[in-house]
């Protein structure tokens, strides 16, 4: 039985953030449309069909006409060449009703993703893929930061307000989430960690963090032991384990295990629920700004 003089941690609410902050971008995108006489643009492009991807790219197109932002989607056929899908890249660059350009990932096996993310406009770049962008996030300029780190500073901000001083244990270090995820919250003065699956006493390290954001795609691989009492653990990950009778499709999860560490910190975001909605949330966010950008604007605060 739960031990009943344990207290459950706080559950960040990634869903209801998102739902705000989905609001705010929505109202400053009819304000920019009434000013320059045109929504702001994304383009999305999937190549192939792999399910996921289909569900994602539907996600986002529903929620840019929630949002009043202009959705152009680009469906190519899987056996589309590269010199097609780079064509088509360059033409999205120049198009001035586009703000912002998403090549929906991963692509069929024998495209290279590098050179397609390499030839969008780093200015339309509003994933945050390209490498002129994470330069620009390394060295404190403006640009654009991938989705999901950025949806994680901002859970994090809305719970702590100021950051300065707390030790950040990131674990993962993908050029998706883990290192720009460490950057961010180095610019916000925490002091930071960036580990992984071959950090040395990796639960140590993990265990004397305020803030721990889990991010290496192993299920539950984070235990509540793990984590120091009273910590804001933000789980990135997302899992499907195998099927069971009562779970036919599977359970999904997260990087950390949830009931275990809700138990010994202070915060924690669920999967799903958490981190997820936060992605699209923000997609929207730096297509906006990369609108207002274009127009010679400077976008709204907040945002």
């Amino acid at each position: 039985m739960p031990d009943p003089l344990k207290t459950i941690a706080l559950r960040i609410d990634g869903k209801a953030f998102a739902v705000t902050l989905r609001a705010r971008i929505g109202a400053a995108a009819a304000d920019f449309a009434h000013a320059v006489a045109r929504r702001p643009g994304l383009a999305v492009v999937l190549v192939g069909d792999d399910a996921a991807s289909q569900v994602y790219v539907g996600a986002k197109a529903r929620a840019c006409e929630e949002a009043g932002i202009a959705s152009f989607e680009h469906r190519l056929p899987a056996a589309t060449s590269g010199a097609e899908l780079l064509t088509l890249v360059e033409r999205l660059n120049r198009d001035p009703e586009v703000d912002g350009i998403l090549v929906q990932l991963p692509l069929p096996e024998g495209l290279d993703e590098q050179a397609v993310i390499a030839a969008i406009d780093p200015d339309k770049d509003v994933d945050g893929f390209h490498v002129i962008n994470a330069g620009r996030l390394a060295v404190g300029q403006q640009g654009f930061v991938p989705c999901t780190p950025l949806g994680c500073l901002m859970l994090l901000q809305d719970h702590h307000g100021d950051l300065s001083g707390l030790e950040a244990v990131v674990i993962g270090r993908s050029n998706i989430v883990g290192k720009p995820m460490a950057q961010l919250l180095t610019d916000a003065n925490a002091t930071v960690t960036l580990a992984h699956s071959r950090t040395k006493n990796l639960a140590e390290v993990v265990r004397r963090a305020d803030i721990v954001v889990a991010a290496v795609g192993r299920p539950e691989m984070v235990r509540g032991d793990w984590i120091k009492p009273g910590a804001t653990v933000i789980d990135v990950g997302i899992n499907r384990l195998p099927p069971t009778d009562d779970k036919p499709k599977g359970r999904l999860v997260g990087d950390v295990a949830y009931a275990e560490a809700a138990e010994v910190a202070g915060a924690i975001t669920p999967v799903p629920g958490g981190v997820g909605p936060m992605t699209i949330a923000v997609l929207l966010r730096n297509t906006l700004v990369a609108a207002h950008r274009h127009a010679g604007l400077e976008p709204p605060e907040g945002l």
